[in-house]
C-alpha cells in the first residue's frame, strides 16, 4: 500500500497536450538535424529518408510500449518505476540512474555549445559565462513549477518546428518553381543522378541507422511527463501517436527536400545544410537565423534534460535508490532538490570540460551514447514483463492503449537495437561506446550493491 508521500499525485498535473507534444518534439529534434545531418547523408546518400523511416518504425514501437504502461499507470518515474514493479530492484535502479546520467551528459554537451553559439554575435564573451547565465535562467524556470517549464519548452520547440517547416516550404519552391535558381525548377533528378538512391549500398544504409537512432533520443520524455499530465489517459495516447508521425514528417520531409536540391555528395561541404537552403533563396542572414535556431535547440535540450532528471531522482528516492532528500517537493509540487542537484552536477561537468583534455569528455559522451540504447532496450523488455503480469492477473483486457503486434513487435525491435549496437563498432566516433558500455554497467551494479537492500 502506497503512503501519501509516495502518491504520484503529489506532482502537479499541469501539462496539457500541447506541452507534452512539444516536449517530445523538442527532445527528438535537436542540433543533430540542423548541423549533423550532413554527416549522415555522407554515409547513405539520398537514402537518408529511408533510414529515418526505418528508425521511425522502431521508435514507434518503443513509444507505444512505453505509452501502454504510462496510460495504465501514469507516474513521473516512467520506465524506471515500471522496471521496479515488473522486473525487479536492479532493473529499476539501472533504468533510473542510467537515464539520469545519460541526460546529464547530454545537457552538459548542449550547455557547453551555448557559449559557442553566443560567440557568433558576441565573440568577446567568455563561453563559460554564457553557459553559466543560461544554466541559472533555465534552472530558475524549472524551480517555479511544471507549467513554467512546459511553457518555456513549448516555445523553444515551436521555434525549431517553424524553422523546419520553413526550410521544407522554401525547398519545395526551389524544386518546383526555381526560386533562387533563376526561375529554373531543379526537379527530382538529384535523388538518383549521383550514384543512385543508395550510392553506398545496403552497408551505407545500415551504418546510417546508428546515427539516425541517436537523433531520435529524447522522445521517451513523454513517459516522464505522464505523472504531470492533466489528463494522461487522453493526452499521452494522443501525444505519442501525433509526435511519432510528426517527427517522421519533419526529419524525412526536411532531408528529402535537402537531397533533392543538392547532390548528396555536396551536402554539408560548405557548412550546415540549412544555411545552404536559406542562402540559396537569397536570405543574407541565413547563418544568423540558423544560429538562433541551434541556440534554441541546445537550450531546449538542456531544459528538457533538467526537467526529466529532477523527476527521475524523485522517483528513485521514492524507491529507496537515491537519498530521501530527492523525494521532497516544494509547495508548487516541484522536486527542487533533484533539479538543483542535476543542475549543479551539469555545472561541474561544464567546468571540467574546459579544464581537462577533450578526450576525457569524449569518453563520457560515449557513455551517454550507449546509455540511450540501454534505455530503449529496458523499455521493451519491461513492457514484455508488464504485459505478462497483466495476463497472469487477468487485466490484459482492460488495457486501453496497447502496443500493436505484441509480442512480435517487441522482439523485432529488440533485435533491431542489438544490431545498432553491433554496427557502432564500424563507426570510429561510436566505437568508444562498446568499450565503455560494459564498464558503465559495472559501475551501476556496484552502486546498486553499495546502496544496501533498503
Amino acid at each position: 500500500m502506497k503512503t501519501d508521500k509516495e502518491r504520484p499525485d503529489e506532482l502537479q498535473r499541469s501539462l496539457k497536450n500541447r506541452h507534452i507534444q512539444m516536449i517530445a518534439l523538442g527532445g527528438a529534434i535537436g542540433t543533430g538535424l540542423f548541423y549533423g545531418s550532413g554527416t549522415t547523408i555522407k554515409l547513405v546518400g539520398p537514402g537518408i529518408s529511408l533510414s529515418y523511416i526505418i528508425g521511425g518504425i522502431a521508435i514507434f514501437f518503443i513509444m507505444r510500449a512505453l505509452g501502454e504502461m504510462s496510460v495504465d499507470e501514469p507516474v513521473s518515474g516512467s520506465f524506471s518505476h515500471y522496471a521496479y514493479r515488473y522486473w525487479g530492484d536492479f532493473a529499476g535502479f539501472f533504468s533510473g540512474w542510467n537515464y539520469w546520467f545519460c541526460y546529464v551528459v547530454v545537457s552538459m554537451a548542449e550547455l557547453s555549445a551555448v557559449g559557442v553559439y553566443i560567440n557568433y554575435w558576441f565573440p568577446t564573451v567568455p563561453t563559460w559565462l554564457s553557459a553559466l547565465v543560461f544554466l541559472i535562467i533555465i534552472t530558475l524556470v524549472n524551480l517555479i513549477n511544471v507549467k513554467a517549464f512546459g511553457e518555456l519548452e513549448f516555445w523553444f520547440s515551436l521555434i525549431k518546428v517553424v524553422a523546419i517547416i520553413a526550410m521544407i516550404l522554401f525547398g519545395l519552391l526551389i524544386i518546383f518553381f526555381g526560386l533562387g535558381n533563376n526561375g529554373q525548377p531543379i526537379g527530382l533528378s538529384n535523388l538518383w543522378a549521383h550514384g543512385g538512391y543508395l550510392p553506398n549500398g545496403l552497408w551505407g544504409l545500415l551504418l546510417s541507422l546508428v546515427i539516425v537512432m541517436f537523433s531520435f533520443g529524447g522522445v521517451e520524455l513523454i513517459g516522464i511527463t505522464a505523472g504531470e499530465a492533466d489528463n494522461p489517459t487522453k493526452t499521452i495516447p494522443k501525444a505519442i501517436n501525433q509526435v511519432v508521425w510528426r517527427i517522421l514528417l519533419f526529419y524525412v520531409g526536411a532531408l528529402l527536400v535537402l537531397t533533392i536540391i543538392y547532390p548528396w555528395n555536396l551536402v554539408g561541404t560548405t557548412g550546415s545544410p540549412f544555411v545552404e537552403i536559406f542562402s540559396k533563396i537569397g536570405i543574407p542572414a541565413a547563418a544568423g537565423i540558423l544560429n538562433v535556431v541551434v541556440l534554441t535547440a541546445a537550450l531546449s535540450t538542456y531544459n528538457s534534460g533538467l526537467y526529466s532528471n529532477g523527476r527521475m531522482l524523485h522517483s528513485l528516492a521514492l524507491h529507496g535508490s537515491a537519498p530521501k532528500i530527492f523525494a521532497r517537493l516544494s509547495k508548487a509540487g516541484t522536486p527542487v532538490t533533484g533539479i538543483l542537484f542535476s543542475s549543479a552536477f551539469t555545472l561541474i561537468a561544464v567546468v571540467l570540460n574546459f579544464l581537462v583534455p577533450g578526450k576525457v569528455f569524449l569518453y563520457i559522451i560515449s557513455v551517454a551514447t550507449i546509455a540511450a540504447i540501454f534505455n530503449w532496450i529496458m523499455i521493451i523488455i519491461t513492457h514484455l514483463k508488464f504485459r505478462r503480469r497483466k495476463q497472469e492477473i487477468g487485466e490484459a483486457g482492460t488495457l486501453t492503449f496497447k502496443l500493436p503486434l505484441y509480442p512480435v513487435s517487441n522482439y523485432v525491435t529488440l533485435a533491431f537495437l542489438v544490431m545498432v549496437i553491433a554496427l557502432m563498432a564500424y563507426i570510429p566516433d561510436m566505437a568508444y561506446s562498446l568499450y565503455i558500455g560494459p564498464i558503465w554497467l559495472l559501475i551501476i551494479f556496484i552502486g546498486y550493491k553499495l546502496r544496501g537492500t533498503s
